[in-house]
């Protein structure tokens, strides 16, 4: 047989075609051939059409009920196209990979496919991004493998908050301490709770932080923690206005344990004038004293 990817590629297209003599397709012999032209293809450094011919060994491998190996065909084909930049491949080929991974009922694969392609939108596309990260989480939510999914909750935030989407941002750290929650992974429930809250201050959005702790301390785990201390310390020194203690806090080595990006955002607190904080805290004081 010749070595030859082009011939590889025609003799197996030829093969998948309905003729007067041929009146079934040769899907196995086809694929065969597809995936060997993948191979020379990639050897010789022509990426784009060994990623044709990657879809086309997958489709072979669909066409004899191979969900897997169609799959693994799948990524390849991303992994080529993310090669190439050519982003609306990568996403679409390796959400073909996570469906074929699904069809498996493989669930831990189906996530990865999407969380690589994810990674790959991350600086280019951002919003699909998101939205492959979310899917991910939920694919690993509703087969009840919730603590695989606490680095995609982590990664889709950090998006969010490259965006400087900020209440998104705090909601999947919320999403990640919910996860955290039924695993029994207290430490990284606290460290959820507390990031949610450093988000909302970066913001400059204390009532929504209040509102956010005062939410997460009617959990036992959280309400007993170190997280819990230094959110309540920040919130107070914002009500003071005490500059120097918000930044204490926010160089403490509670703080210091959580996600770089949360760090760096702390290590800026506050962003705004907490004076006014509390020259507006007392102005509500007195319009609400009816004594």
């Amino acid at each position: 047989m010749s070595s030859d990817p082009e011939k590889m590629m025609s003799k197996a297209d030829k093969m998948t075609k309905l003729t007067l003599t041929r009146w079934s397709a040769d899907w196995r012999g086809a694929t065969e051939l597809y995936e060997q032209a993948a191979n020379g293809f990639r050897a010789s450094n022509k990426y784009e059409k060994a990623k044709v011919a990657l879809e086309k060994a997958s489709k072979g491998q669909e066409m004899q009920s191979s969900p897997w190996d169609a799959a693994k065909h799948m990524e390849s084909a991303a992994a080529l196209a993310q090669k190439l930049s050519i982003w609306n491949e990568v996403a679409d080929f390796y959400r073909k990979a996570s469906e074929l991974y699904v069809e498996c009922g493989r669930a831990q694969p189906a996530s990865d496919a999407l969380g690589k392609a994810a990674r790959a939108l991350e600086d280019v596309k951002p919003d699909d991004a998101i939205q492959l990260y979310t899917d991910a989480c939920e694919i690993l939510e509703e087969d009840g493998r919730d603590q695989m999914a606490f680095d995609l909750y982590r990664a889709c935030a950090n998006v969010y908050i490259k965006l400087e989407k900020f209440t998104d941002a705090a909601t999947f750290f919320l999403r990640l301490g919910v996860a955290a929650d039924k695993c029994d992974a207290t430490n990284s429930q606290c460290k959820a709770y507390l990031s949610a809250i450093i988000v909302y201050l970066y913001a400059h959005d204390l009532k929504q932080a209040e509102k956010c702790y005062n939410d997460c301390s009617q959990i036992d785990a959280f309400l007993k923690s170190d997280q819990n201390r230094s959110a309540s310390r920040l919130l107070t020194a914002y009500n003071e206005g005490d500059i120097e203690e918000i930044k204490k806090v926010a160089s403490s080595s509670t703080v210091s344990n959580l996600d770089n990006v949360i760090i760096k955002l702390a290590r800026k607190l506050p962003t705004g004038d907490v004076t006014a904080i509390q020259m507006n805290m007392g102005d509500d004081l007195d319009e609400d004293d009816l004594t």
